[in-house]
């Protein structure tokens, strides 16, 4: 079972959708309003987690295992660049944090959607504020972890499930 690609990638996509439920409720409950960064890092951990369940439903041999592993490494690839840009946007002293911005709303109905992915990609001030700690870890510092969790898990899931023939 535990070479078994549908359930690797199963177990892949319910850490995505933990996630995803965990970053619902510090918003619904705690209050806790996503930045523009943060939203975007939830489109990667949502885009994950999606190509992880249609891996686990699909469940292909060979080469559309290396398509989906392909795919998942590129989505939470994505998710951790953002999240590291944002942590490097936490960790700038204070007299270099850009000045905040507008909301992302504002920006996708004043902008072209390129100008919004830069801008939102350069940060700003809201980015820089830490909401919510945990063990003294930053929310983007926690789902950088996870990024880079999932990128370890799609790479062992690929090489666990791998084929005997394909290396011969």
């Amino acid at each position: 079972m535990l070479h078994n690609f549908r359930v690797l990638c199963l177990l892949g996509f319910l850490a995505c959708a933990g996630a995803m439920a965990f970053a619902l409720w510090l918003e619904h409950s705690v209050g806790l309003e996503p930045c523009p960064m943060c939203v975007f890092q939830r489109i990667a951990m949502i885009a994950t987690g999606v190509i992880l369940l249609l891996a686990a439903l699909h469940g292909p041999t060979g080469g559309g295992r290396r398509v989906y592993g392909v795919l998942a490494l590129l989505s939470a690839g994505t998710g951790a660049g953002i999240a590291g840009r944002h942590v490097w946007l936490q960790n700038l002293p204070e007299d270099q944090i850009p000045a905040c911005g507008p909301t992302l709303d504002f920006l996708v109905d004043a902008l072209p959607l390129w100008e919004v992915l830069t801008t939102v990609l350069r940060g700003d001030g809201n980015c820089a504020v830490i909401d919510w700690t945990w063990m003294g870890f930053s929310l983007p510092q926690l789902t950088l972890a996870g990024f880079i969790a999932l990128i370890g898990w799609t790479l062992v899931t690929l090489w666990l499930t791998r084929t005997r023939h394909e290396y011969l």
